[in-house]
């Protein structure tokens, strides 16, 4: 995503003073200028420009990998179906369901280890899930798949947050190639960088097209420029204009579960009382548990929390999540993430079957709907097929704006025999002193601030900002030294 607002380097004055040269300069030095001299980026444009191909140039791998790997997890429900279609789903769908409670009995026949922890009951040609925790596990689970119509199981599978093998490895080569916590430093990377990058390129584009901006000149590729860096460069921009929004979504949501901008989101939605809210599970004798005295809860009694849950309005797909002991209350919570999104959540007293609690999803703060809809949104299951494919084609899309900028940068490379190099020069640095003090003050300020909020948006920029005045101070006592020599 670099950028091609710099102008090439001028051509160095030929050696000598011979008869063309002095003539020339007399002929330039009395006659009048009657040719407009070409236009320069300013020092906002020139800035921008100069951060829009470096970061480009440096950050464009974390997003390429971003985009592979957020395409392959596009694609997950249908390898889902297609690896773990026999544990998943059931041949023949329909007719009653045979009671919870016996199904999970099944379950429990064919893993007699491991702690109850969730029950997922299964409807339509899907099957029930019933998760057992074991302490070598970690996180993940072993999920024992039942048939809800025959109680029969089909299988069991090693899951984490009830993802299949595949899509919880494919989710975490997103997240951080399959690294643990040091990988997550390449997704949050990329998060952090691709919103400066989208709306630095929209910027550069608009400015560009100054005294021609149309809709058609804005949204599609020049159609009239011919081979090289221009024809590259209107694909690059065009295609990054369609993609802005989509880009701008996807680098929010993915800092909302970040390591640490992730954190500081969170620390936020606290201050603001917008965290997602979840239903009181203790129970007290006036309530009919045990007053705080530790039982081995009864898994029969899951026919009627479901029963009381559903009676209360919590319809469509759930998790019952099974309580340590008979002092906390079972809670059934929707699962629903297509749109409309279902998170109404309760608690039921097993020994009572009465709603002891209750969170309705349109009772959230708004800003923890929008965060649940954006994450519903980044995984592709709000919108469903549709969502899915609008994902692939951000990710495709990315792609090819990534690709055209890598081009850009060798198209723009110098290839006479005097001035050849491998790539294009990046545009010309000190364009902030073309900037009002004011401006500079306080864009220092906002830089800042958003670099403590997004830590890896500031760290690198910082690091970037050390080396290239530390070059610049080089090159800027070499020209004096050879000055002076000379």
């Amino acid at each position: 995503m670099t950028s091609t607002d710099s102008e090439k380097p001028s051509l160095p004055a030929p050696a000598g003073g011979g008869p063309e040269v002095t003539a020339t300069a007399t002929a330039t030095a009395t006659e009048p200028t009657t040719t407009t001299p070409a236009r320069r980026p300013g020092g906002l444009g020139a800035l921008l420009a100069r951060l829009h191909f470096y970061a480009g140039i440096l950050v464009a791998p974390f997003l390429l990998v971003a985009a592979v790997t957020g395409l392959l997890y596009t694609l997950t429900p249908q390898l889902d179906s297609l690896v773990y279609g026999r544990e998943l789903h059931v041949a023949h769908a329909g007719g009653s369901t045979v009671p919870l409670s016996e199904q999970m009995a099944a379950a429990r026949a064919e893993h007699p280890k491991g702690t109850l922890t969730a029950v997922r009951p299964g409807s339509g040609d899907d099957t029930t899930q019933v998760d057992f925790a074991l302490p070598e596990l970690g996180e993940k689970t072993h999920t024992v798949y039942v048939d809800p119509y025959t109680g029969r199981t089909t299988g069991q599978l090693t899951t984490w947050y009830a993802e299949t093998p595949l899509t919880t490895w494919l989710d975490a080569l997103h997240r951080n190639l399959n690294l643990g916590s040091v990988g997550r430093y390449y997704s949050e990377v990329a998060a952090s960088w691709l919103w400066v990058l989208v709306l630095g390129g929209l910027f550069l584009w608009w400015r560009r097209r100054h005294g021609k901006r149309t809709a058609r000149r804005l949204l599609l590729p020049d159609g009239t420029a011919k081979k090289g860096v221009r024809r590259t460069r209107s694909r690059h921009a065009a295609i990054g204009v369609w993609l802005s929004v989509g880009l701008l979504g996807l680098s929010a949501t993915g800092l909302t579960w970040s390591r640490y901008a992730g954190a500081n989101f969170g620390e936020a939605l606290d201050a603001l009382h917008s965290h997602t809210p979840s239903v009181a599970t203790t129970l007290t004798t006036g309530t009919g548990g045990t007053g705080g005295t530790a039982k081995n809860v009864d898994p029969a009694a899951m026919d009627g929390v479901l029963k009381a849950a559903r009676a209360d309005g919590v319809g469509g797909p759930v998790e019952i999540a099974v309580p340590a002991d008979g002092s906390t209350a079972w809670t059934v919570t929707q699962t629903r993430n297509l749109w409309p999104v279902g998170r109404d959540s309760v608690a039921v007293d097993a020994t009572t079957d009465r709603v002891t609690d209750k969170v309705a999803f349109a009772d959230w703060p708004v800003m923890a709907k929008l965060t649940r809809w954006g994450i519903n949104a980044h995984m592709g299951t709000l919108f469903g097929l549709v969502n899915q494919v609008l994902l692939a084609l951000l990710a495709l899309g990315l792609i090819c704006v990534i690709v055209w900028g890598y081009r850009m940068w060798w198209q723009r490379r110098p290839t006479r025999t005097d001035r050849r190099a491998v790539w294009g020069a990046p545009p010309a640095r000190g364009a902030w002193r073309a900037l009002p003090s004011w401006t500079v003050a306080v864009g220092i300020g906002v830089v800042a601030v958003v670099g403590w909020i997004i830590p890896l948006f500031g760290i690198p920029l910082a690091a970037f900002l050390a080396f290239d005045l530390a070059v610049g101070a080089l090159r800027s006592r070499r020209a004096a030294g050879s000055a002076a020599t000379g």
